[in-house]
């Protein structure tokens, strides 16, 4: 069983997430073996909020190089939530506008 603090690794702050907030659309960075329902349900879990929708993305791993050393940068799975109508803010991107 997984926890709801388990699957949510951090809340993603960008220019696009933040103006997505408008519309009850919020980004967080998930485990990479978390479905869909489990993301929901960890969000209503975590926030006390209504979820409507959920989308996710795997993000693949990218070449970096910092001089002669060669590497790659992580891969990761990006969930974005869609809350109902009626259904409250998460307070914490409420700061952030």
């Amino acid at each position: 069983m997984k926890f709801a603090h388990d699957i949510i690794v951090r809340p993603l702050i960008t220019e696009q997430s933040l103006s997505a907030t408008a519309d009850k659309r919020y980004t967080f960075e998930v485990v990479k073996s978390a479905t869909k329902p489990e993301i929901a349900a960890a969000v209503e879990e975590v926030f006390g909020v209504k979820v409507a929708d959920v989308n996710t993305i795997n993000m693949k791993k990218k070449p970096k190089r910092m001089g002669v050393h060669e590497g790659y940068t992580k891969a990761w799975k990006k969930a974005i939530v869609t809350l109902t109508e009626d259904s409250k803010t998460i307070e914490f991107f409420d700061g952030m506008i």
